[in-house]
């Protein structure tokens, strides 16, 4: 299983606002910090508020905070939220199933099966349990 960039970024926000979840977080300043696209993190950040994962403010003193609390936030469920759009295989897509196979396929309950296994072997963890500090020099 291979999780796509936005997923992966969207977990190390989630991870790095765990770890001063007073503090507000500028876009800007994690893209520095993560060294991503500024608009490529604004679309995560988006997606994690749209979640309900966190809230964001604009204006002086704005930025993103933790919505909720790490201990609430299950990883299986985060993964599961941003990667919804990204079909495992071919014949999971809701659009788009051109597999010839698909009539007598026994391969894609087995995906599936092993899909919901990951998730729910991810969920047995909380954002708390991956809270990230940076080392200060």
């Amino acid at each position: 299983m291979r999780l796509t960039s936005f997923t992966d970024y969207g977990l190390r926000v989630l991870m790095r606002m765990a770890g001063a979840p007073e503090h507000p977080f500028t876009t800007a300043d994690l893209a520095d910090e993560f060294r991503v696209s500024r608009n490529h993190l604004a679309k995560v950040i988006s997606a994690l508020a749209a979640a309900g994962y966190l809230e964001t403010r604009r204006g002086g003193g704005g930025g993103a905070m933790l919505a909720q609390p790490a201990e609430t936030i299950r990883l299986g469920d985060v993964v599961a939220t941003l990667e919804a759009d990204q079909a495992l295989v071919e014949c999971f897509a809701a659009d788009g199933n051109a597999c010839t196979l698909t009539p007598q396929c026994r391969l894609k309950a087995r995906l599936a099966h092993a899909e919901a296994a990951f998730i729910a072997d991810l969920n047995r963890s909380t954002l708390a349990d991956c809270i990230y500090r940076p080392v200060e020099v």
